[in-house]
């Protein structure tokens, strides 16, 4: 079909990125009662498989990668427009204009793969295995590279329900990538063989198996945690007249929810750490520890994204957010003239440093993490075995209602698993939750209400195989596979 009509193919590719976006969160949710939307990823690189076996050339293959991923991200993370229009302050073409660009950017990298893949690609079973570890190298890098953004990496579509989430324990989000770009593979090219179907279904079964088993164990006793969601409109939060907004929002949820232990999302306080009045600090403390996200000044006259935990008697301590967001928390080299079109409160912060200690709160030793840091899963293991929970502190009001939050709460539930941790998520507008170990949602609340979410969660202690590893088992098994569909094809 790519040889004689390559337009609509890459129209085809084109509509299976966009397809493949059906199989991430929310839409899990939308058409539950209706049918599974966890196998849409799987056909979608089935279809692109079939695509790239089709072309006649590497570049001809290299488009369609490029298609493919733009009609993957340019549905799935359209929420960057909101972010740069909306609350960035950025002019409507610039910033469709740079969401555009940023989008064909990251469809760069499934293009890249296919370009390999049709250079190399030899018999049809054995481009199965050279197809999900070029896919997965893919992700890796673009996950890594330039600060990395693996947002709607495949493996996050995998998430409970779906029994390939137990993999995740094992191999990491790659890893799962890389059996769900294989599953497709095969199911595209050996259908009508038994064989196919078999492999199909162990890897199904595997995953299943890996779900039921605990790889950490129950450490301590469970604590009554408070998260709060204070709403507060993102247009309103940095204004200084509006502090009061924030401060009373805060003080009065923490007043009516009394736990152990209370956390405040990402900047909550829109204050450095030094100006906020100690009866707001005493506020927050009346029933137990807290944690909070609030800028703190360094010592050189820059300023942190940070977490600080705070006890009644206000000894603090505090996490420095390490992995900052590009344009938004920081500019890049040579692209400070980007802030010239767009008006971002604090997006100069300094980066903490790579590794930091689990912080001891509650009877706890909580590893904090800051918006999109659990994007890393990689990144989170430096704090284990010490840390008994994990807690993500967000304010995704920069993405208005859009689909960043559910996909984001995704991402909190492979990082559970990944890590064998309960994740605690307290977030601005959504979605402040629970997720257990297991990586099942145990409570959330509605995004975009003024509220509290009040939890038991119970610290775990141990380590998976993939937080002993990270993600080297994932790589190892796409090089592997590379290697040995290369092999094969010479022999």
């Amino acid at each position: 079909m790519t040889q004689r009509r390559p337009a609509v193919a890459l129209l085809a590719a084109f509509a299976l990125g966009a397809f493949c976006v059906l199989g991430f969160a929310p839409f899990d949710t939308y058409f539950a009662a209706y049918f599974a939307v966890w196998p849409a990823p799987t056909l979608a690189l089935g279809g692109l498989f079939l695509l790239w076996r089709g072309a006649a050339t590497a570049r001809q293959a290299l488009l369609l990668g490029l298609a493919w991923g733009a009609g993957c991200f340019l549905f799935g993370v359209s929420w960057v427009y909101v972010s740069l229009s909306e609350f960035g302050g950025m002019a409507p073409p610039a910033a469709a204009a740079a969401t555009l660009l940023f989008c064909l950017y990251l469809a760069l990298f499934p293009a890249l793969a296919g370009g390999f893949f049709q250079r190399w690609r030899g018999n049809s079973l054995r481009d199965a295995l050279l197809f999900a570890g070029l896919w997965t190298l893919a992700e890796w890098l673009r996950g890594s590279l330039f600060t990395g953004f693996p947002w709607l990496a495949i493996g996050y579509s995998q998430s409970p329900p779906s029994p390939l989430a137990g993999w995740a324990s094992v191999l990491g989000v790659y890893g799962i990538g890389f059996i769900v770009a294989l599953a497709g593979a095969l199911l595209a090219a050996g259908w009508r063989r038994p064989a196919a179907w078999a492999a199909i279904l162990l890897l199904l079964g595997a995953g299943s198996l890996l779900r039921r088993m605990d790889w950490t164990q129950p450490v301590g006793t469970p604590i009554t945690v408070s998260l709060l969601q204070g709403n507060v409109p993102q247009s309103l939060k940095w204004d200084p007249k509006r502090l009061p907004l924030s401060v009373d929002t805060y003080l009065r949820l923490a007043s009516e929810h009394p736990a152990t232990l209370t956390v405040l999302p990402e900047t909550a306080l829109p204050l450095y750490f030094n100006e906020v009045p100690r009866d707001v600090l005493r506020g927050l403390t009346r029933h137990g520890d807290a944690l909070f996200g609030v800028a703190v000044a360094t010592t050189d006259g820059g300023y942190t994204n940070g977490a600080v935990t705070l006890t009644p008697d206000l000894v603090a301590k505090a996490y420095a957010k390490r992995h900052l967001v590009p344009f938004g928390e920081y500019p890049p080299p040579g692209f400070a003239w980007f802030f010239r079109f767009a008006h971002i409160p604090m997006s100069n912060f300094t980066a903490g440093p790579p590794r930091q200690e689990a912080l001891a709160v509650a009877g706890q030793r909580i590893a904090p993490n800051i918006c999109y840091e659990d994007l890393f899963g990689e990144e989170l293991l430096g704090a284990l075995p010490a840390a008994t929970l994990l807690v993500n502190l967000s304010n995704t009001a920069w993405f208005g209602d859009s689909l960043a939050q559910p996909q984001h709460l995704q991402i909190a539930q492979l990082r559970a698993i990944e890590t064998g941790r309960v994740m605690l998520r307290a977030t601005n507008t959504g979605m402040t939750a629970m997720v257990a170990a297991n990586g099942v949602i145990a409570a959330a609340l509605p995004p975009f209400v003024t509220a509290a979410l009040v939890v038991q969660a119970q610290g775990r202690s141990g380590l998976t195989p993939y937080a002993r590893w990270g993600n080297l088992l994932a790589l190892l098994l796409a090089v592997g596979a590379c290697m040995t569909a290369l092999r094969r094809r010479r022999n």
